[in-house]
């Protein structure tokens, strides 16, 4: 069943890069198979928050690790913890 993980970051000022990357961090996160996945923006896009689970650290942050947002550098801060949620 995996335990429950949050990815929280913050953007790097690069509207248009990030403009450009969005589409394909939305495929990656709704493609990807992750289990319970939910996530979306910050209401000032300055970034966002993801739940989902894996089963253990490493594993999460593999899968954070594949976000295009991670990839393109665009990132100013990332922070992947587990989360005890009911």
């Amino acid at each position: 069943m995996g335990k429950k993980y949050v990815y929280f970051y913050f953007m790097k000022e690069n509207p248009e890069k990030i403009a450009q990357t969005v589409p394909h961090h939305v495929n990656f996160w709704k493609e990807s198979n992750v289990n319970d996945y939910m996530g979306g923006p910050f209401s000032d896009r300055s970034g966002g928050l993801i739940t989902f689970k894996a089963n253990n650290i490493d594993e999460a942050t593999k899968i954070v690790n594949k976000d295009p947002f991670v990839i393109e550098n665009l990132l100013l801060e990332k922070w992947i913890k587990e989360w005890l949620a009911d």
